[in-house]
């Protein structure tokens, strides 16, 4: 009876924890329970898992070896596998589907390529993708197309003008429930694009418009050293990414969007055998969206919080000195809308929200100033890109939203006064308030 056992113990291991692993599949094969792919380097690993719940079953991918785990991808995630019988299986067509116990389809890539000889295979990039033969670069479908909660290097967020469709992460619904929940993480292509995070239809925050190196709200003085952004704007669309700069040294990176709407961007250390969080957002009270109204600033080390931008008064004084400041704040003076009006500059701060700005790439910033002043309903100008001494012209029309002070890289902007402001002028400058 012992001699059974162990014997029983020895296949039990074998199966198990020696199974034979491949970073692909043939339209001959399929995966199941406990079968797994992992990518030729061993970073990324894909096959079925669960909550603790072996009748819902979920085909995803996720770090190999570290623990707990943790998933960067589900294919099924609105509809689970009602049991522990699922396998994925590669059709001689191309497809990737799912099939549950009594061999009903849970789920299916949706490619409209057919291919002669699909192969699946799992990347070190944890990209899973179908090609048309082995050696072929030509992707039929691949998962990055549709991504999830998790933004990991190489893949893009993506917006087409010209076709429509548009790339975004998109939270799980709770912890142990990947199906899509409520907040989104996206560039935002209305005006100049900026990056939101939305709760349904309502943004959240808003790490601000491209700056050229990062988003304007960012704190990327750390991020550089590893990390490399990058945000392609054409007329047919807009495509942010980002890559690493030591594939060698840092081999797993990623944004996390959680269930309440947070992000978290973490890269592995090999030396401690953890996550180090590089950057958070929202951090306090300032980074969501439009705390302090419209024409105001907010800044994390004043008391209160949210101060109106010179030339400004609160809309509704008696709410503003109990800290409701949804108001906002109104022009205590209407501009002249001629020669009289000039621009305040302010320095150090995350540039307001750009849903409704007007832009050009190619002027100067003594261009910018003369074209918002042509305009009485132009607010604020600043430079689209500031790299290099900086360049390009952002506008801003109207009310202006979303403006508080930054960290470290923080911007410059200049806001439209009337003439008889100038006499209240006051330098403002926002010295970073930590260099990380």
């Amino acid at each position: 009876m012992e001699s059974l056992q162990i014997l029983t113990l020895i296949i039990y291991i074998t199966f198990f924890c020696f199974m034979p692993t491949s970073s692909t599949i043939t339209p001959n094969q399929s995966l199941k329970y406990h079968e797994t792919l992992v990518s030729s380097a061993g970073t990324f690993e894909a096959g079925f898992f669960d909550f603790g719940n072996s009748r819902r079953q979920y085909f995803g991918i996720w770090y190999k070896g570290i623990s707990p785990r943790i998933i960067v991808w589900v294919a099924n995630r609105n509809v689970a596998a009602q049991n522990s019988t699922a396998v994925l299986k590669l059709t001689h067509q191309g497809h990737l589907v799912i099939l549950d116990g009594s061999r009903g389809r849970v789920w299916s890539s949706n490619s409209s390529k057919i291919a002669v000889k699909p192969v699946m295979q799992l990347l070190d990039s944890g990209n899973l993708v179908v090609r048309d033969g082995e050696s072929s670069e030509n992707f039929l479908w691949e998962s990055f197309d549709y991504p999830g909660d998790t933004f990991l290097a190489g893949m893009k967020l993506k917006s087409d003008f010209v076709t429509g469709p548009y790339q975004y992460l998109t939270s799980w619904r709770d912890d142990d429930d990947p199906a899509e929940g409520d907040f989104s993480y996206k560039i935002d292509t209305k005006g100049f694009p900026q990056q939101v995070t939305t709760n349904g239809t309502t943004i959240f925050y808003s790490t601000g418009p491209w700056n050229g190196y990062l988003f304007s709200g960012v704190s990327w003085d750390r991020m550089h050293r590893f990390l490399n952004f990058s945000l392609e704007f054409t007329k047919k669309g807009v495509s942010y990414g980002y890559e690493t700069l030591n594939s060698s040294v840092l081999t797993r990176t990623m944004l996390k969007l959680d269930p309440r709407g947070g992000t978290e961007r973490s890269l592995w250390s090999n030396q401690k055998q953890s996550w180090d969080n590089v950057n958070s957002h929202p951090l306090g009270q300032c980074e969501y969206f439009a705390a302090c109204g419209v024409n105001s600033i907010c800044n994390v080390n004043n008391d209160p919080i949210c101060e109106c931008l010179q030339g400004f008064t609160p809309k509704f004084q008696d709410k503003w000195d109990s800290h409701d400041w949804s108001g906002g704040c109104v022009r205590r003076t209407k501009l002249s809308c001629d020669d009289g009006d000039w621009f305040k500059e302010y320095t150090g701060i995350k540039l307001p929200e750009t849903s409704s700005s007007w832009f050009n790439r190619s002027l100067s910033l003594k261009e910018c100033e003369t074209l918002c002043l042509r305009n009485c309903s132009c607010t604020a100008y600043a430079n689209s890109d500031i790299r290099d001494g900086g360049s390009g012209c952002l506008l801003w029309f109207y009310d202006i939203a979303d403006m508080r002070t930054h960290t470290d890289r923080g911007q410059e902007i200049h806001i439209r006064l009337p003439f008889s402001e100038q006499g209240n002028f006051i330098s403002i400058h926002f010295m970073p308030l930590c260099q990380i």
